[in-house]
């Protein structure tokens, strides 16, 4: 598997730049344990060393930035924003989802099995440039790419290009790092009188002037952020999962999720609580001690 072109991604709240180069970890990582890091790379302890072998793990298992980049539809995790909307375009609760994929930037979908081959490993992409075939492909299996050319994330754009051809009822994930768009997404929901679903993901590195911003999501996904546990965790209807817990912020998210639930195939324990965030003593990712910001300021990206 060889590298196309040149990304940046977060992984573990490190930033990563992978190019024909090799895999470069820019920052260190903000946490130095995560249960689904373990669970998927069998990393015990996060360092720039892990976080570095856990990206070339991605790039020789599925071809990540790679042409010939693997597109499997196989659920990976429980609560993951690709496998809900992959159900929910399954059921018809949703028309569309604009999601990210590496080498081709935002992308429209109304296929249920592209949406979760695109988003099955992804963590926050910060920047793309274009791979060919994996546009190509994209294409191929019913998506649309935003901008073949240049290969731009850009979330608002997406949500107006599904508008543009003729979807309503659009579901758009939205990493942490750009949480303004989810602010202007909900102001072309007003205009446009269109129903939106948006899912606030790869928030470990947020920051508190995110908060006001992620708030007017549905589905938020806590990932590493003390932040969120604790100023969003409080204002769910609904949580799903304890160690990287989803909080469910809408009616509208709300029933979304009991549509996804619907489907479930593992057991579960559903029980009423007067307060949320739901905790488990040492469940979840650990920050590292010397890290002051995340649950600060955290960090910001152009």
């Amino acid at each position: 598997m060889r590298v196309k072109g040149e990304h940046e991604i977060y992984c573990c709240g490190a930033r990563v730049r992978i190019s024909e180069k090799g895999v470069e970890v820019l920052t260190e990582p903000l946490i130095e344990y995560c249960p689904l890091h373990e669970a998927l790379y069998g990393t015990k302890k996060i360092d720039v060393e892990a976080v570095r072998k856990s990206v070339e793990m991605k790039i020789a298992g599925f071809g990540f930035c790679c042409a010939n980049r693997l597109f499997d539809a196989e659920p990976i995790v429980a609560y993951g924003a690709s496998e809900m909307m992959q159900v929910w375009l399954e059921k018809g609760l949703i028309d569309c989802a604009v999601v990210v994929c590496e080498g081709a930037g935002t992308v429209l979908t109304s296929k249920s099995s592209l949406v979760q081959a695109i988003g099955a490993r992804l963590t926050g992409i910060v920047k793309t440039s274009p791979i060919p075939e994996i546009i190509t492909r994209i294409k191929n299996e019913g998506g649309v790419v935003l901008d073949e050319e240049k290969a731009v994330i850009n979330q608002v754009a997406g949500v107006k290009k599904a508008l543009s051809l003729g979807f309503k009822r659009i579901a758009v994930s939205i990493a942490g790092f750009q949480s303004k768009a989810i602010s202007e997404i909900r102001s072309l929901e007003a205009r446009e009188k269109a129903d939106f679903l948006i899912f606030s993901v790869c928030n470990t590195c947020i920051g508190r002037d995110d908060v006001e911003h992620i708030a007017k999501a549905d589905i938020v996904c806590a990932s590493a952020s003390k932040i969120l546990r604790e100023e969003i965790g409080k204002r769910a209807l609904l949580q799903l999962g304890v160690t990287i817990p989803v909080f469910i912020l809408t009616e509208k998210g709300k029933q979304l999720v009991l549509g996804y639930l619907a489907n479930f195939k593992d057991k579960l324990v559903i029980f009423r609580t007067q307060r949320l965030p739901y905790e488990a003593e040492g469940k979840g990712p650990r920050l590292k001690t010397e890290n002051t910001r995340v649950g600060g300021e955290g960090l910001k990206t152009a």
